[in-house]
Protein backbone atom coordinates (compact mmCIF):
# COMPACT_ATOMS: atom_id res chain seq x y z
CA UNK A 1 0.00 0.00 0.00
CA UNK A 2 1.20 3.49 -0.75
CA UNK A 3 1.05 5.48 2.45
CA UNK A 4 1.63 9.21 2.28
CA UNK A 5 3.05 9.07 5.76
CA UNK A 6 2.84 6.27 8.24
CA UNK A 7 3.08 7.01 11.92
CA UNK A 8 2.92 3.69 13.69
CA UNK A 9 2.25 4.07 17.40
CA UNK A 10 3.42 0.81 18.99
CA UNK A 11 4.02 2.08 22.51
CA UNK A 12 0.35 2.25 23.54
CA UNK A 13 -1.25 -1.21 23.61
CA UNK A 14 -5.02 -1.28 24.02
CA UNK A 15 -5.84 -1.75 27.69
CA UNK A 16 -8.55 -4.30 28.27
CA UNK A 17 -9.55 -2.47 31.44
CA UNK A 18 -9.99 0.80 29.59
CA UNK A 19 -13.69 1.71 29.94
CA UNK A 20 -15.50 2.67 26.75
CA UNK A 21 -15.83 6.42 26.41
CA UNK A 22 -12.70 7.51 28.29
CA UNK A 23 -10.57 9.82 26.14
CA UNK A 24 -7.76 8.17 24.21
CA UNK A 25 -4.97 10.73 23.84
CA UNK A 26 -3.09 11.05 20.59
CA UNK A 27 0.66 11.08 20.88
CA UNK A 28 1.74 14.64 21.56
CA UNK A 29 4.15 16.49 19.33
CA UNK A 30 5.09 15.27 15.88
CA UNK A 31 8.02 13.00 16.74
CA UNK A 32 6.26 9.94 15.37
CA UNK A 33 4.78 11.55 12.28
CA UNK A 34 6.81 11.23 9.11
CA UNK A 35 5.81 13.81 6.56
CA UNK A 36 6.00 13.19 2.86
CA UNK A 37 7.89 15.57 0.62
CA UNK A 38 4.92 17.02 -1.24
CA UNK A 39 5.42 18.29 -4.74
CA UNK A 40 3.61 21.49 -5.67
CA UNK A 41 2.92 22.94 -9.11
CA UNK A 42 1.63 26.22 -10.50
CA UNK A 43 -2.17 26.03 -10.24
CA UNK A 44 -2.76 26.91 -13.92
CA UNK A 45 0.09 24.75 -15.25
CA UNK A 46 -2.07 23.20 -18.00
CA UNK A 47 -2.76 26.62 -19.57
CA UNK A 48 0.79 27.89 -19.03
CA UNK A 49 2.36 24.92 -20.82
CA UNK A 50 0.07 25.10 -23.85
CA UNK A 51 2.22 27.67 -25.62
CA UNK A 52 5.77 27.50 -26.97
CA UNK A 53 8.35 28.32 -24.32
CA UNK A 54 5.56 28.57 -21.77
CA UNK A 55 6.73 27.96 -18.21
CA UNK A 56 5.24 26.77 -14.94
CA UNK A 57 6.95 26.62 -11.54
CA UNK A 58 7.12 23.57 -9.33
CA UNK A 59 8.64 22.82 -5.93
CA UNK A 60 9.36 20.02 -3.50
CA UNK A 61 9.07 20.56 0.25
CA UNK A 62 11.11 17.95 2.16
CA UNK A 63 10.30 18.22 5.88
CA UNK A 64 13.11 19.84 7.81
CA UNK A 65 15.10 20.67 4.65
CA UNK A 66 15.23 23.65 2.27
CA UNK A 67 12.53 23.71 -0.39
CA UNK A 68 13.67 22.66 -3.85
CA UNK A 69 12.42 24.96 -6.60
CA UNK A 70 12.21 24.15 -10.28
CA UNK A 71 10.36 24.86 -13.49
CA UNK A 72 8.69 23.18 -16.43
CA UNK A 73 9.20 24.53 -19.95
CA UNK A 74 7.16 23.77 -23.07
CA UNK A 75 9.43 22.90 -26.01
CA UNK A 76 6.57 22.79 -28.50
CA UNK A 77 3.16 21.22 -29.08
CA UNK A 78 2.97 17.75 -30.62
CA UNK A 79 0.59 16.83 -33.44
CA UNK A 80 -1.70 15.22 -30.87
CA UNK A 81 -1.99 18.59 -29.08
CA UNK A 82 0.08 17.42 -26.11
CA UNK A 83 2.94 19.74 -25.12
CA UNK A 84 6.52 18.48 -25.05
CA UNK A 85 7.73 19.52 -21.62
CA UNK A 86 11.15 19.41 -19.95
CA UNK A 87 11.84 19.91 -16.25
CA UNK A 88 14.70 21.82 -14.65
CA UNK A 89 17.45 20.05 -12.72
CA UNK A 90 16.27 17.82 -9.89
CA UNK A 91 12.86 17.05 -11.41
CA UNK A 92 11.70 14.57 -14.04
CA UNK A 93 8.60 14.60 -16.27
CA UNK A 94 7.54 10.94 -16.36
CA UNK A 95 4.38 11.34 -18.44
CA UNK A 96 2.12 14.10 -19.79
CA UNK A 97 -1.18 14.42 -21.61
CA UNK A 98 -3.61 17.29 -22.12
CA UNK A 99 -4.93 17.33 -18.55
CA UNK A 100 -2.36 15.51 -16.44
CA UNK A 101 1.37 15.50 -15.80
CA UNK A 102 3.40 13.04 -13.71
CA UNK A 103 6.43 14.63 -12.00
CA UNK A 104 9.04 13.09 -9.72
CA UNK A 105 11.87 14.44 -7.60
CA UNK A 106 14.32 11.50 -7.33
CA UNK A 107 16.51 13.10 -4.65
CA UNK A 108 13.57 13.18 -2.22
CA UNK A 109 11.89 10.03 -3.55
CA UNK A 110 8.74 12.08 -4.20
CA UNK A 111 6.26 11.56 -7.04
CA UNK A 112 2.88 13.11 -7.89
CA UNK A 113 0.49 13.10 -10.80
CA UNK A 114 -1.22 16.48 -11.25
CA UNK A 115 -4.69 16.59 -12.79
CA UNK A 116 -6.14 19.82 -14.21
CA UNK A 117 -9.93 20.43 -14.20
CA UNK A 118 -11.82 19.07 -17.19
CA UNK A 119 -14.19 21.99 -16.88
CA UNK A 120 -14.93 24.84 -14.46
CA UNK A 121 -18.35 26.24 -13.54
CA UNK A 122 -18.16 29.92 -12.63
CA UNK A 123 -21.79 31.05 -12.89
CA UNK A 124 -23.47 28.97 -10.18
CA UNK A 125 -22.65 31.27 -7.25
CA UNK A 126 -21.22 34.76 -6.89
CA UNK A 127 -19.23 34.07 -3.71
CA UNK A 128 -17.43 31.31 -1.83
CA UNK A 129 -19.04 27.86 -2.23
CA UNK A 130 -19.07 26.07 1.13
CA UNK A 131 -20.64 22.71 0.25
CA UNK A 132 -21.69 20.59 -2.73
CA UNK A 133 -23.01 17.14 -3.57
CA UNK A 134 -23.80 15.15 -6.72
CA UNK A 135 -26.96 13.06 -7.11
CA UNK A 136 -26.78 9.25 -7.19
CA UNK A 137 -27.43 9.21 -10.94
CA UNK A 138 -24.77 11.86 -11.60
CA UNK A 139 -27.21 14.21 -13.32
CA UNK A 140 -27.61 16.96 -10.74
CA UNK A 141 -25.43 18.95 -8.38
CA UNK A 142 -26.46 20.94 -5.31
CA UNK A 143 -24.33 23.61 -3.66
CA UNK A 144 -24.51 26.28 -0.96
CA UNK A 145 -22.65 29.55 -0.80
CA UNK A 146 -21.77 32.45 1.46
CA UNK A 147 -23.89 34.54 -0.90
CA UNK A 148 -26.78 33.00 1.10
CA UNK A 149 -28.09 30.83 -1.72
CA UNK A 150 -28.50 27.10 -2.31
CA UNK A 151 -28.85 25.95 -5.90
CA UNK A 152 -29.43 22.81 -7.95
CA UNK A 153 -27.62 22.63 -11.28
CA UNK A 154 -26.90 20.32 -14.18
CA UNK A 155 -23.78 18.34 -13.28
CA UNK A 156 -22.64 18.11 -16.91
CA UNK A 157 -22.48 21.85 -17.64
CA UNK A 158 -23.30 23.80 -14.46
CA UNK A 159 -26.56 25.12 -15.90
CA UNK A 160 -28.87 26.37 -13.13
CA UNK A 161 -32.01 24.29 -12.57
CA UNK A 162 -33.49 25.36 -9.20
CA UNK A 163 -32.93 27.87 -6.40
CA UNK A 164 -33.81 26.54 -2.93
CA UNK A 165 -35.00 29.45 -0.81
CA UNK A 166 -36.09 29.25 2.82
CA UNK A 167 -33.09 29.25 5.14
CA UNK A 168 -32.27 32.42 7.07
CA UNK A 169 -28.51 33.19 7.03
CA UNK A 170 -25.87 30.87 5.57
CA UNK A 171 -26.53 27.28 4.50
CA UNK A 172 -23.63 25.21 5.86
CA UNK A 173 -24.32 21.79 4.41
CA UNK A 174 -26.38 20.21 1.64
CA UNK A 175 -26.60 16.66 0.32
CA UNK A 176 -28.80 14.50 -1.86
CA UNK A 177 -30.81 11.61 -0.45
CA UNK A 178 -29.98 8.26 -2.11
CA UNK A 179 -32.94 8.69 -4.47
CA UNK A 180 -31.28 11.74 -6.05
CA UNK A 181 -34.66 13.51 -6.05
CA UNK A 182 -34.55 15.06 -2.57
CA UNK A 183 -32.03 17.33 -0.81
CA UNK A 184 -31.21 17.70 2.90
CA UNK A 185 -29.74 20.98 4.12
CA UNK A 186 -28.65 22.54 7.41
CA UNK A 187 -28.02 26.18 8.15
CA UNK A 188 -26.91 28.81 10.64
CA UNK A 189 -30.61 29.36 11.41
CA UNK A 190 -30.47 26.03 13.38
CA UNK A 191 -32.92 24.47 10.94
CA UNK A 192 -32.73 21.31 8.84
CA UNK A 193 -34.79 21.31 5.68
CA UNK A 194 -35.77 18.67 3.12
CA UNK A 195 -36.37 19.87 -0.44
CA UNK A 196 -37.77 18.48 -3.65
CA UNK A 197 -35.10 18.69 -6.34
CA UNK A 198 -37.86 18.60 -8.96
CA UNK A 199 -39.85 21.71 -7.98
CA UNK A 200 -37.64 23.36 -5.28
CA UNK A 201 -40.38 23.12 -2.63
CA UNK A 202 -39.39 22.68 1.01
CA UNK A 203 -41.34 19.64 2.16
CA UNK A 204 -40.06 19.32 5.75
CA UNK A 205 -38.43 21.66 8.29
CA UNK A 206 -36.86 20.29 11.48
CA UNK A 207 -36.50 22.60 14.48
CA UNK A 208 -34.89 21.77 17.80
CA UNK A 209 -31.23 22.73 17.64
CA UNK A 210 -30.17 25.86 19.54
CA UNK A 211 -27.22 26.63 17.25
CA UNK A 212 -26.24 26.47 13.61
CA UNK A 213 -26.18 23.04 11.95
CA UNK A 214 -22.70 22.23 10.65
CA UNK A 215 -23.09 18.75 9.14
CA UNK A 216 -25.63 16.01 8.40
CA UNK A 217 -25.70 12.31 7.59
CA UNK A 218 -28.40 10.16 6.03
CA UNK A 219 -29.21 6.74 7.50
CA UNK A 220 -29.70 4.03 4.85
CA UNK A 221 -32.39 5.09 2.35
CA UNK A 222 -33.26 8.20 4.33
CA UNK A 223 -36.18 7.48 6.65
CA UNK A 224 -33.92 8.91 9.39
CA UNK A 225 -31.20 11.58 9.27
CA UNK A 226 -28.58 12.81 11.73
CA UNK A 227 -27.46 16.38 12.36
CA UNK A 228 -24.51 17.89 14.22
CA UNK A 229 -24.69 21.43 15.57
CA UNK A 230 -22.82 24.30 17.12
CA UNK A 231 -24.99 23.72 20.19
CA UNK A 232 -22.94 20.59 20.91
CA UNK A 233 -25.69 18.06 20.20
CA UNK A 234 -26.15 15.36 17.58
CA UNK A 235 -29.80 14.57 16.88
CA UNK A 236 -31.67 11.80 15.08
CA UNK A 237 -34.71 12.85 13.06
CA UNK A 238 -37.74 11.07 11.62
CA UNK A 239 -38.29 12.44 8.11
CA UNK A 240 -41.82 11.03 7.74
CA UNK A 241 -43.16 12.84 10.81
CA UNK A 242 -40.65 15.71 10.84
CA UNK A 243 -39.90 14.93 14.48
CA UNK A 244 -36.76 14.56 16.59
CA UNK A 245 -36.27 10.97 17.73
CA UNK A 246 -33.71 11.96 20.31
CA UNK A 247 -30.46 13.64 21.22
CA UNK A 248 -27.83 10.99 20.49
CA UNK A 249 -24.96 12.93 22.05
CA UNK A 250 -24.55 16.16 24.01
CA UNK A 251 -20.86 17.03 23.78
CA UNK A 252 -20.67 20.49 25.27
CA UNK A 253 -18.62 21.43 22.21
CA UNK A 254 -19.44 22.30 18.63
CA UNK A 255 -19.87 19.25 16.33
CA UNK A 256 -18.15 20.12 13.05
CA UNK A 257 -18.62 16.84 11.19
CA UNK A 258 -20.76 13.70 11.41
CA UNK A 259 -20.61 10.33 9.65
CA UNK A 260 -22.74 7.17 9.83
CA UNK A 261 -21.28 3.78 8.96
CA UNK A 262 -22.18 0.09 9.17
CA UNK A 263 -20.17 -1.58 11.94
CA UNK A 264 -18.10 -4.71 11.53
CA UNK A 265 -19.58 -7.68 13.46
CA UNK A 266 -16.62 -7.69 15.84
CA UNK A 267 -17.44 -4.24 17.25
CA UNK A 268 -19.48 -4.02 20.45
CA UNK A 269 -21.95 -1.17 19.99
CA UNK A 270 -23.68 -1.73 23.34
CA UNK A 271 -27.41 -2.11 23.98
CA UNK A 272 -30.06 0.63 24.14
CA UNK A 273 -31.17 1.59 27.65
CA UNK A 274 -34.74 1.75 26.40
CA UNK A 275 -36.64 0.24 23.50
CA UNK A 276 -35.88 2.18 20.27
CA UNK A 277 -38.80 3.94 18.60
CA UNK A 278 -40.47 2.03 15.80
CA UNK A 279 -39.78 5.15 13.75
CA UNK A 280 -36.05 4.39 13.84
CA UNK A 281 -35.24 2.60 10.60
CA UNK A 282 -31.81 1.19 9.80
CA UNK A 283 -30.04 2.43 12.94
CA UNK A 284 -29.14 -1.02 14.27
CA UNK A 285 -25.49 -2.08 13.78
CA UNK A 286 -24.60 1.48 12.74
CA UNK A 287 -21.83 3.66 14.19
CA UNK A 288 -22.03 7.43 14.51
CA UNK A 289 -18.80 9.42 14.31
CA UNK A 290 -18.61 13.00 15.61
CA UNK A 291 -15.75 15.39 14.75
CA UNK A 292 -15.68 17.89 17.62
CA UNK A 293 -14.26 21.37 18.14
CA UNK A 294 -12.74 20.38 21.51
CA UNK A 295 -10.12 18.15 19.78
CA UNK A 296 -12.16 14.99 20.41
CA UNK A 297 -13.36 12.38 17.96
CA UNK A 298 -16.33 10.51 19.39
CA UNK A 299 -17.85 7.22 18.21
CA UNK A 300 -21.20 5.86 19.41
CA UNK A 301 -23.66 3.14 18.57
CA UNK A 302 -26.37 4.95 16.62
CA UNK A 303 -29.23 2.87 17.98
CA UNK A 304 -27.76 2.11 21.41
CA UNK A 305 -26.51 5.70 22.03
CA UNK A 306 -23.66 3.94 23.90
CA UNK A 307 -20.04 5.18 23.62
CA UNK A 308 -17.63 3.10 21.55
CA UNK A 309 -14.54 5.32 21.97
CA UNK A 310 -13.42 8.90 22.52
CA UNK A 311 -10.12 9.87 20.92
CA UNK A 312 -8.19 13.10 21.61
CA UNK A 313 -6.42 14.62 18.61
CA UNK A 314 -3.91 17.41 18.10
CA UNK A 315 -6.47 20.12 17.32
CA UNK A 316 -10.16 20.65 16.56
CA UNK A 317 -11.59 17.91 14.32
CA UNK A 318 -13.26 19.36 11.21
CA UNK A 319 -14.42 16.29 9.28
CA UNK A 320 -14.66 12.52 9.41
CA UNK A 321 -15.62 9.53 7.26
CA UNK A 322 -15.73 5.74 7.39
CA UNK A 323 -13.49 3.73 5.06
CA UNK A 324 -14.94 0.34 6.07
CA UNK A 325 -16.79 -1.42 8.90
CA UNK A 326 -13.86 -0.73 11.22
CA UNK A 327 -11.53 1.84 9.58
CA UNK A 328 -12.16 5.57 9.67
CA UNK A 329 -10.49 8.89 8.87
CA UNK A 330 -10.75 12.23 10.65
CA UNK A 331 -9.08 15.55 9.83
CA UNK A 332 -7.97 18.34 12.15
CA UNK A 333 -7.54 22.09 12.03
CA UNK A 334 -3.74 21.78 12.17
CA UNK A 335 -3.51 19.53 9.10
CA UNK A 336 -3.46 16.00 10.53
CA UNK A 337 -5.46 13.14 9.00
CA UNK A 338 -5.89 10.36 11.55
CA UNK A 339 -6.64 6.84 10.37
CA UNK A 340 -8.11 4.80 13.22
CA UNK A 341 -9.26 1.22 13.66
CA UNK A 342 -12.45 1.13 15.75
CA UNK A 343 -11.40 -2.27 17.14
CA UNK A 344 -8.26 -0.73 18.64
CA UNK A 345 -8.70 3.05 18.62
CA UNK A 346 -6.12 4.00 21.25
CA UNK A 347 -3.29 4.12 18.70
CA UNK A 348 -3.80 5.51 15.18
CA UNK A 349 -3.05 3.18 12.29
CA UNK A 350 -1.32 6.16 10.71
CA UNK A 351 -1.27 9.94 10.80
CA UNK A 352 -1.00 11.75 7.48
CA UNK A 353 0.37 15.29 7.49
CA UNK A 354 1.00 17.28 4.33
CA UNK A 355 0.84 20.84 5.62
CA UNK A 356 -0.41 22.81 8.58
CA UNK A 357 -3.51 23.90 6.64
CA UNK A 358 -6.88 22.75 8.04
CA UNK A 359 -8.25 19.48 6.67
CA UNK A 360 -11.68 20.52 5.40
CA UNK A 361 -13.14 17.39 3.80
CA UNK A 362 -12.50 13.66 3.61
CA UNK A 363 -14.21 11.22 1.27
CA UNK A 364 -13.79 7.48 0.90
CA UNK A 365 -12.84 6.76 -2.72
CA UNK A 366 -12.18 3.37 -4.33
CA UNK A 367 -9.51 1.70 -2.20
CA UNK A 368 -8.35 4.99 -0.69
CA UNK A 369 -9.65 8.48 -0.06
CA UNK A 370 -9.77 12.09 -1.24
CA UNK A 371 -8.81 14.94 1.10
CA UNK A 372 -8.99 18.71 0.71
CA UNK A 373 -7.29 21.41 2.76
CA UNK A 374 -7.38 25.10 3.50
CA UNK A 375 -4.29 25.87 1.39
CA UNK A 376 -6.01 24.89 -1.86
CA UNK A 377 -4.62 21.37 -2.00
CA UNK A 378 -6.86 18.45 -2.89
CA UNK A 379 -5.38 14.99 -3.33
CA UNK A 380 -6.23 11.33 -3.82
CA UNK A 381 -4.45 8.55 -1.95
CA UNK A 382 -4.97 5.04 -3.36
CA UNK A 383 -3.51 1.79 -2.08
CA UNK A 384 -2.40 0.50 -5.47
CA UNK A 385 -0.60 3.69 -6.57
CA UNK A 386 2.94 4.59 -5.59
CA UNK A 387 2.22 8.28 -6.16
CA UNK A 388 -0.35 10.88 -5.18
CA UNK A 389 -2.93 12.32 -7.55
CA UNK A 390 -3.22 16.06 -7.00
CA UNK A 391 -6.31 17.94 -8.19
CA UNK A 392 -4.98 21.33 -9.25
CA UNK A 393 -6.54 24.69 -10.06
CA UNK A 394 -7.54 26.17 -6.70
CA UNK A 395 -4.25 28.03 -6.09
CA UNK A 396 -4.31 29.04 -2.38
CA UNK A 397 -8.08 29.18 -1.89
CA UNK A 398 -9.52 26.59 0.53
CA UNK A 399 -11.25 23.62 -1.11
CA UNK A 400 -14.24 23.10 1.17
CA UNK A 401 -15.88 19.95 -0.16
CA UNK A 402 -15.41 17.11 -2.63
CA UNK A 403 -18.07 14.91 -4.28
CA UNK A 404 -17.73 12.07 -6.78
CA UNK A 405 -19.76 10.24 -9.38
CA UNK A 406 -18.18 7.33 -11.22
CA UNK A 407 -14.96 8.71 -12.80
CA UNK A 408 -15.78 12.35 -12.12
CA UNK A 409 -14.73 14.40 -9.12
CA UNK A 410 -16.27 17.76 -8.21
CA UNK A 411 -14.78 20.31 -5.82
CA UNK A 412 -16.07 23.60 -4.42
CA UNK A 413 -13.83 26.40 -3.33
CA UNK A 414 -13.58 29.82 -1.69
CA UNK A 415 -12.92 31.33 -5.13
CA UNK A 416 -16.59 30.64 -6.03
CA UNK A 417 -15.82 27.96 -8.63
CA UNK A 418 -16.97 24.37 -9.01
CA UNK A 419 -14.29 22.29 -10.71
CA UNK A 420 -14.98 18.99 -12.42
CA UNK A 421 -12.15 16.49 -12.95
CA UNK A 422 -12.21 13.42 -15.19
CA UNK A 423 -10.18 10.49 -13.94
CA UNK A 424 -10.15 9.22 -17.51
CA UNK A 425 -7.85 12.19 -18.23
CA UNK A 426 -5.14 10.45 -16.20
Amino acid sequence: MYSLVASQYRSRPQSLSQPFGDPLPAKSGRGGVKMAAPLRIQSDWAQALRKDEGEAWLSCHPPGKPTLYGSLTCQGIGQDGIPEVTASEGFIVNEINKKSIHISCPKENASSKFLAPYTTFSRIHSKSITCLDISSGGGLGVSSSTDGSMKIWQASNGELRRVLEGHVFDVNCCRFFPSGLVVLSGGMDAQLKIWSAEDASCVVTFKGHKGGILDTAIVDRGRNVVSGSRDGTARLWDCGRSACLGVIADCGSSINGVAVGAADNSINLGSPEQMPSEREVGTESKMLLLAREDKKLQCLGLQSRQPVFLFVGSDAFNCCTFLSGFLLLAGTQDGNIYQLDVRSPRAPVQVIHRSGAPVLSLLSFRDGFIASQGDGSCFIVQQDLDYLIELTGADCDPVFKVATWEKQIYTCCRDGLVRRYQLSDL
